[in-house]
């Protein structure tokens, strides 16, 4: 094996529930800095192999991951470098990933790529996450003072590119939850299924992930849910945004920290790392998606597919080839998209989590596929020769990072995602009509349970020139979200009227 072939040589997590009895209310920097020693542990030790590393780079928390956001404790002004502070380590480059869950198994590609070309020896990967503690010392009155200032270079990326146009957050389509809903009823419509049949499809997907999160160390919520209570709405199982119970949607209340130390073979071998613990990446890809009201299917991501496919052409394997998978799984639509679209049948018998998935093993922020890639490497170690597959997503089924993975090496080739972007950024965009008063059929919809009414959003196609538009029920209008609720709003015409802030309201519903 070539000396530059890149390999992940340990990996780490720290995690803390507020009901344990060893709670220590750890910060985000403490979680983060657990998981690093945990992971050189894990290679061979942190003494030894601290002053190796010549890069961390840090996933972002959820807490400072916009413009403007203020951590309410605050936080270390060089994230990375904090977690360095804890381990020992002096690092050349400290580096904050832009936003969005793709980041840690975006990360991994990116220094695969750099160490197989020589350019650097040890990288460092690693993110956390508190909100869970910082919600529950906040419902306590307590603070904390968790800002720390660190010297040194940093090498932050942003906040990544806009994912979203004006339109659907004009119209109160704009957090996860709601977006994700629209993609879920869109793939409904596509399936022809009712809201009770589409419900029990999700959580009999679903089903399996409890039951790794039950017996994962780390899981935020342990707990086994058959399909059927995870379909049925209940007071715990509360409507969230149709057509999500809440227990079928990420968890953020998560304390958990985890990290990936990736290096070459050759020095892994030089440091005394055994090679037991390595772990190949064999192929990987990168994509981005169209914004959401580009695309041409709201049911789809086909660039994830696309990217998940290419990483397996690099891995020269096929998808009958893989043992184990980790989908991001922050909603059902995140899992359906990528198995759907490799055709892993729904009764396949391979596992589709290593943790247990985002709504019971915990959403750690952008941070939750270090986990799923930590799972994974531990996964391969007691399977060898077996073949891993971890599909990362960001935003909105927006940016897609896959890695395939296992214990038998290859010749490394090393890849690129550059002409698989260039056709995703080829492709069309649907006709969009800006605010008209007219009247349509709704493609998609969501309604919205978070505020203190519910509230219906929709996507459909216009009478007249069959142009997509984007419109709401108006603040008050009791009587056309009820029939949203009790009726069918798929296929549904609507008529539609503009007020005076350029909105698109429903002014009428009609059942298909």
């Amino acid at each position: 094996m070539n000396d530059l072939t890149p390999v992940i040589i340990g990996v780490g997590e720290a995690s803390e529930r507020i009901d344990a009895a060893d709670y220590k209310a750890l910060s985000p920097a403490d979680l983060a800095g657990l998981a690093a020693r945990a992971a050189l542990d894990d290679a061979l030790s942190a003494e030894t192999l601290a002053p190796h590393v010549d890069v961390i780079a840090a996933i972002r928390q959820f807490e400072v991951s916009g413009p403007g956001a203020v951590a309410p404790f605050g936080c270390a002004d060089n994230f990375p470098r904090a977690v360095a502070k804890r381990i020992g380590a002096n690092p050349a480059r400290a580096i904050l990933e832009p936003v969005g869950g793709q980041g840690p198994q975006h990360l991994v590609n990116e220094f695969a790529q750099a160490i197989g070309k020589g350019e650097m020896g040890m990288a460092l990967l690693v993110g956390s996450e508190a909100i869970s503690t910082v919600r529950h010392l906040q419902s306590k009155g307590e603070r904390r003072d968790w800002a720390e200032t660190v010297p040194g270079e940093l090498e932050d990326r942003g906040f990544g590119e806009p994912l979203l146009t004006r339109e659907l957050p004009h119209h109160g389509a704009r957090t996860p939850i709601s977006l994700y809903a629209m993609a879920e009823n869109a793939r409904r419509a596509r399936l022809g299924l009712d809201r009770k049949a589409y419900q029990l499809e999700m959580g009999k997907l679903f089903e399996p992930f409890t039951k790794v999160a039950a017996t994962n160390p780390h899981a935020m919520a342990p707990e086994f849910h058959s399909a059927e209570e995870l379909a049925t709405v209940t007071p715990r199982n509360r409507l969230t945004s149709d057509p999500f119970p809440r227990w079928m949607v990420a968890r953020d209340q998560a304390n958990q920290g985890a990290a990936v130390l990736i290096t070459s073979a050759g020095k892994a071998r030089e440091l005394g790392v055994p090679e037991e613990k390595f772990v190949y990446l064999l192929g990987g890809a990168d994509a981005r998606e169209r914004t959401v009201i580009e695309r041409q299917d709201l049911s789809r991501s086909p660039a994830s597919v696309m990217a998940a496919k290419r990483a397996l052409d690099v891995a020269g394997v096929g998808v009958d080839d893989v043992d184990l998978f980790d989908l991001y799984s922050c909603f059902p639509i995140a899992v359906f998209n990528v198995r759907d679209g490799l055709g892993v049948a729904a009764d396949d018998p391979r596992p589709l989590t290593m943790t247990g998935g985002l709504p019971y093993f915990g959403g750690a922020g952008n941070n939750y596929s270090m986990h799923g890639i930590a799972s994974m490497v531990r996964a391969l170690r007691e399977k060898p020769g077996a073949v891993g597959f971890v599909g990362a997503n960001g935003g909105f089924l927006s940016k897609y990072s896959v890695g395939v993975y296992s214990t038998k090496a290859q010749p490394w080739k090393g890849f690129d995602s550059k002409a698989l972007q260039a056709e995703v950024d080829s492709w069309p965009a649907p006709a969009l009509s800006p605010p008209v008063a007219g009247s349509g059929v709704v493609d998609t919809y969501t309604i919205d349970y978070a505020g203190k009414a519910p509230k219906g959003i929709v996507v459909g196609k216009l009478d007249d020139g069959g142009a997509r538009f984007v419109a709401m029920t108006a603040d008050g209008d009791e009587a056309i979200v009820q029939a949203m609720i009790d009726q069918e709003p798929l296929g549904a015409k609507v008529t539609l009227a503009v007020d005076d802030k350029g909105h698109t309201l429903i002014t009428g519903f009609t059942p298909a």
